[in-house]
């Protein structure tokens, strides 16, 4: 299939920031591409250079679209007091230009202005190409589906709700017909049956779709090939067949990673052993033949001048491998168990009765050792301020909370950094023992390489602050573990890890998550708060 997106060595920099270093990337027509990586490693970058939205500092961006762009920001906010019909008239104005155009052009050729068909046949495919016959039941199918199907056309924005604003946005860029789609995002604020409809509908629908997600399910579904902007390397690696391919691949290359390093240990082993070997091996003690002492001294001499060359030779091969050594891969991510935990019994957290004001309703929890407890309800619903009550962050309005155990906490949002602290400053803050032992655990999980140990925090990324927060959660022992929203802001291939960890973790769960993957899998108890369930 020909090429339809192109970066071709680009690079991007912000306030000094390299985001994109020298990156090169195409995709084919008809493709259905997730743009995956942790937050702030330059996932939107590359899709508002791909939009033309922003422009490369080096490089050449092409995208060949006759039949039009479609961009979908995170973060647009529309007119307060435009109504959702202009939105949408908005969205087709272009097709709607087109038609009118073409309507122009129709007139002239019945009054016998033949120099006007060839004007009208390319406009004829444009209008084709992007659907703009069925334009109008279009932005019927994606209102209802997204579900606005019964929200006025002379509604005023300012009027919607943020989730209605962003699906009204949502559905404005579907309705285009654009024969490239980039959506940033376009899952938030969606419902399940938004969801389901807006997954069937992208893999239905003729063109290119790229997509920036975090959401497994949705790049399971959707997605046939992947592009994970890494942001330790700012680079960006493509993956074929999907979520599925890139899960696989990712498998097999931390296999070659471990079939490389036994191989240079054992390399490493051999060579010693060769050169200690050989060194110690002199010319065999055989008989002296015709008594010619000067022949059998050359004949050991050359066997002596064989074997030192041996050993030079192995020395060598050896120098060159350690100069060029095949670290062991990172360790799997594992949470620490307190001794308690995975004893089975015992309540290790109680709250009877919490409450905070305008925040919490009166809820009651309690969570032996070795339980799981998923926490839902809608935004505002209070889930962040029962996770911070229960870990003693806040103190509640009324009721008590008793904890018995050490508690582990994953916020929603990394900590603020520390003015001018180091990553291996911060990962050692407030921890006993030797400051370099805490870094090379660090080091070991492989959340962070070695040049990095040396940056400022304040100049990581949301997402390497989310890993750091995440290491430092990793290597204290827990009975059990508060997580806000733990998927946040990390790569999918590290929630992969997450998932893996939390599943083995002996200890008390509490988690807080809208990770549809996550909760389809939970199988502990859940808790509503919308419901006031107490549990």
């Amino acid at each position: 299939m020909p090429t339809q997106i192109t970066a071709h060595a680009v690079t991007k920099s912000f306030l000094g920031r390299t985001v994109l270093d020298e990156v090169t990337c195409s995709l084919a027509a008809g493709e259905r591409t997730g743009i995956i990586g942790e937050n702030g490693s330059g996932k939107s970058t590359l899709l508002r250079l791909f939009a033309g939205r922003e422009r490369p500092d080096s490089g050449e961006i092409v995208v060949c679209a006759d039949g039009g762009i479609g961009y979908l920001a995170q973060d647009e906010r529309l007119p307060a007091d435009t109504t959702v019909g202009q939105v949408i008239d908005r969205a087709l104005r272009e097709l709607r230009a087109i038609e009118h155009r073409m309507r122009r052009l129709e007139a002239a050729m019945a009054a016998g202005d033949e120099s006007a068909m060839a004007e009208y046949g390319e406009l004829t495919t444009i209008f084709e190409l992007r659907g703009g016959y069925d334009a109008d039941a279009r932005v019927e199918r994606a209102l209802h589906g997204l579900g606005l199907g019964l929200v006025a056309r002379d509604r005023t924005v300012g009027g919607l709700s943020g989730g209605e604003q962003v699906r009204l946005r949502l559905a404005a860029v579907l309705a285009a017909g654009s024969e490239v789609l980039l959506l940033d995002e376009p899952t938030n604020h969606l419902d399940d049956a938004a969801l389901t409809w807006l997954e069937d509908h992208l893999r239905t629908r003729r063109g290119t779709t790229v997509t920036v997600s975090h959401d497994r399910v949705f790049l399971e579904r959707v997605a046939t090939s992947l592009l994970e902007v890494d942001a330790d390397r700012r680079s960006v690696v493509r993956y074929g067949n999907g979520y599925a391919g890139f899960r696989a691949e990712k498998a097999a290359a931390r296999q070659r990673w471990v079939q490389a390093h036994t191989q240079w240990q054992a390399d490493i082993e051999r060579l010693r052993e060769t050169a200690a070997t050989t060194a110690r091996r002199v010319a065999p003690g055989r008989a002296m033949k015709d008594n010619n002492k000067m022949a059998y001294d050359r004949a050991g001499g050359r066997v002596q001048q064989s074997l030192a060359g041996r050993v030079r030779n192995a020395e060598e091969r050896l120098r060159r491998l350690l100069a060029d050594p095949v670290p062991p891969p990172p360790e799997p991510l594992r949470f620490a168990p307190a001794l308690r935990a995975g004893n089975g019994h015992g309540v290790v957290l109680e709250a009877t009765d919490i409450a905070v004001a305008g925040r919490l309703e009166r809820t009651t929890v309690t969570v032996a050792a070795g339980d799981r407890l998923l926490v839902t309800g809608p935004n505002g619903a209070g889930k962040s301020t029962l996770l911070r009550v229960l870990a003693g962050a806040l103190v509640p309005d009324a009721g008590t909370v008793t904890r018995r155990g050490r508690i582990g906490c994953l916020a929603q949002e990394p900590p603020p950094a520390r003015p001018g602290e180091t990553l291996s400053a911060a990962v050692a803050r407030g921890r006993a023992g030797d400051a370099g032992q805490h870094t090379e655990r660090l080091l070991a999980l492989g959340l962070f390489d070695r040049s990095r140990l040396t940056t400022r925090v304040e100049n990581l990324s949301t997402g390497q602050r989310q890993r750091l927060a995440l290491a430092r959660l990793v290597t204290e022992p827990a009975d059990v573990l508060l997580l806000d929203e733990p998927t946040n802001h990390l790569s999918p291939a590290l929630v992969e890890e997450l998932d893996t960890a939390l599943a083995d973790f002996p200890g008390a769960v509490v988690i807080v998550s809208h990770d549809r993957r996550l909760r389809a899998r939970w199988a502990g108890a859940q808790l509503d708060l919308r419901a006031s369930v107490t549990v």
